[in-house]
């Protein structure tokens, strides 16, 4: 086992399901933000082939975009042999703006988790526990985030600071929801041109800073985090 694998079969000691969760575009100026949710069982940890097919999987933001597309593509083939499951979820920019990005966040990923487990009958998710620590819970399903513990949140967690670097489930659901956004952003691009969607992902890179400037703001830019720039 590799460092992430290792860090998931010890969250798994009692347990027999674990889902990981992370976001891809909460910083972006434009566009949607989106949640990836990745299941794994304890027995996907104990078979070897298994083990060998997801070695390569990493933090998505650690790995070039040709790696995420391959290890993507892996990844589909595992979840339609049934070795493993995940599923994406986003929240709109009319979401970000009525709700923040942080409860538009929170959204995608409820959304995210819940779509999951209405493919399953194997395991439930963990409903929230209002006193003592988490993990002495008697779950069968143990969810965990990149980030801090999410405040609100319906479903049991444990937040892990940097865990798209720690956890397998997690660095799988962050190629997932990275990837799902990045194809939706290349669609965008042919809606709207002039702002180079497809490059930079509606990031606040130099370009698209110039863009906005030039051409002003379009349907899918956050309003919210464009003051400063159209302050100037």
């Amino acid at each position: 086992m590799n460092d992430l694998q290792k860090h998931d079969y010890a969250l798994l000691k009692n347990c027999s399901y674990l889902i990981g969760v992370d976001e891809a575009g909460r910083g972006a100026l434009a566009g949607p933000v989106t949640a990836g949710a990745c299941v794994l069982s304890k027995a996907f940890f104990e078979d070897e082939g298994l083990l060998e097919q997801s070695g390569l999987v990493n933090d998505s933001k650690q790995m070039s975009a040709q790696s995420r597309e391959q290890q993507y593509a892996a990844l589909v083939l595992l979840r339609d042999k049934k070795h493993l499951d995940f599923e994406v979820a986003s929240s709109t920019t009319e979401e970000i703006e009525e709700l923040n990005i942080l409860g538009a966040t929170r959204l995608a990923m409820r959304r995210a988790v819940e779509a999951l487990a209405k493919r399953t009958k194997d395991w439930d998710l963990p409903l929230q526990v209002l006193e003592g620590p988490l993990f002495e819970s008697s779950f069968e399903t143990k969810l965990i985030v990149d980030g801090r513990a999410l405040k609100p949140f319906p479903y049991a967690h444990e937040g892990i600071v940097k865990g798209d670097g720690k956890s397998l489930a997690i660095a799988i659901a962050s190629i997932a929801a990275k990837i799902a956004r990045d194809r939706l952003m290349q669609k965008l691009a042919a809606r709207y041109p002039i702002y180079d969607f497809g490059q930079h992902k509606g990031y606040a890179t130099a370009a698209h800073r110039a863009a906005i400037l030039s051409h002003g703001a379009c349907m899918i830019h956050r309003s919210l985090f464009l003051r400063k720039i159209l302050s100037k």
